[in-house]
């Protein structure tokens, strides 16, 4: 470590515990100092920005591997520098994103066109293979009448599971302007608003990859609205990764999930993967009496809250 940098944690919340796991799991030694260089905290590889792709290459790429790709690496919007940042979370408790852009994620996202349009394209196409597995796998929708996803971007997932389960009601909730760009789906309603405001009443409100963008106690805002949306048997449906407790550096499922917790912490203000435990603690915090995974699709869990 550069020892111009104290070593004095400015968000204790993210370190030494998570960010720890994630250098274990990638078996980041002091012995990688060739193979890597050293900024603030962060681990930048000295060769990284050769592996780039071009800026219109990168835009015009198309599947779910690439453009998830396409978002995380994005050289034409410079979201490559979120990681020389990462010294400011871990040491001085700052917003990466906010250090390097001026402004946070979701802020920027609306701000510029071509970065929205590249997000709700990923997150529209990385939903589609995600959420066939889940509805390959998990059998919570077939009692459910009246289904709520908040957040849920251009309807992709909503649209889907209606398909499959036509007895649905499909509300996709999000903000207006992301709803401007959402295309019509038979059986599914799109509804305007603010999650941290209000959401849509439903006996189900599905929530994938939501959480993990937000700090704990915005997590509770949005879930305790959640509560106050459902019927008395109603449930909230969690589709997000569960961090393991002790990592694996040969464990391919499980460097995934410590890699995507490397990644929030540079890309949102409080954002993280949780073990199951933080999870349980989220829902008995917002009201709910139970907390269990349901099952699991790749990667990511089907977590189940219950009133």
């Amino acid at each position: 470590m550069d020892s111009s940098y104290p070593f004095s944690v400015g968000n204790p919340s993210v370190f030494p515990t998570d960010f720890r796991r994630f250098l274990i799991s990638d078996e980041i030694e002091p012995t990688d100092q060739k193979r890597r260089q050293v900024v603030g905290i962060g681990l930048i590889p000295t060769d990284f920005r050769q592996f780039w792709p071009s800026e219109t290459a990168l835009f015009s790429c198309s599947g779910q591997v690439l453009s998830f790709l396409c978002l995380c690496f994005s050289k034409a919007k410079s979201n490559s520098r979120l990681w020389t940042h990462l010294k400011d979370v871990i040491l001085e408790g700052k917003d990466a994103f906010s250090s390097a852009h001026g402004m946070k994620c979701f802020e920027y996202i609306c701000s510029d066109d071509q970065f929205g349009e590249m997000f709700n394209r990923t997150m529209s196409e990385t939903s589609t293979m995600i959420i066939k597995k889940v509805l390959e796998v998990y059998k919570g929708f077939e009692d459910v009448n009246t289904l709520v996803d908040v957040g849920g971007g251009l309807g992709t997932i909503i649209g889907l599971i209606t398909s499959k389960y036509p007895h649905i009601r499909g509300i996709n909730f999000d903000l207006a302007p992301v709803l401007a760009c959402a295309p019509l789906s038979p059986g599914v309603e799109h509804m305007a608003g603010d999650m941290f405001v209000e959401v849509p009443k439903g006996d189900a409100i599905f929530l994938k990859c939501i959480l993990h963008d937000w700090a704990d106690e915005d997590c509770v805002k949005i879930l305790k609205n959640c509560w106050k949306s459902l019927s008395k048997t109603g449930k909230v449906i969690v589709v997000d990764m569960v961090m393991p407790i002790e990592p694996k550096s040969e464990d391919v499922s499980s460097n995934i999930v410590l890699g995507m917790d490397a990644i929030m912490l540079t890309q949102t203000s409080g954002g993280k993967e949780r073990t199951f435990t933080q999870f349980e603690a989220l829902a008995s915090r917002s009201g709910f009496l139970r907390c269990e995974i349901a099952c699991v699709a790749y990667s990511y869990s089907v977590i189940e809250f219950h009133k």
